[in-house]
């Protein structure tokens, strides 16, 4: 189950969301962020986001300055996250090298 959190943040004035996206391993969280972190903002300004992975979970963070934006940008996020978690449990576990 993922972990979410949103906030303003007071300082920036940014509206800011965070996700945690639980993997069975570090390696199927490693080939979820190489699939997801080509896909760049299509927007230049106003959106933010960073991806990283610690142990098994992926974690995504967006900084936004209109909550439109940031809705539109969290929901292509799911469903593409959707897309490769669906994909992975097609073709089921990683093989290890």
């Amino acid at each position: 189950m993922a972990a979410t959190d949103g906030e303003r943040n007071h300082q920036t004035g940014k509206l800011e969301f965070s996700l945690d996206v639980p993997f069975p391993s570090s390696l199927e969280a490693s080939i979820a962020l190489r699939s997801l972190s080509p896909d760049r903002e299509p927007r230049k300004g106003g959106i933010s986001k960073h991806l990283a992975v610690t142990g098994s979970t992926l974690s995504v963070k967006w900084s936004a300055d209109e909550a439109r934006v940031l809705r539109v940008s969290v929901n292509s996020f799911l469903d593409h996250l959707t897309l490769v978690m669906e994909t992975m449990q097609m073709f089921g576990p990683p093989v290890t090298q």
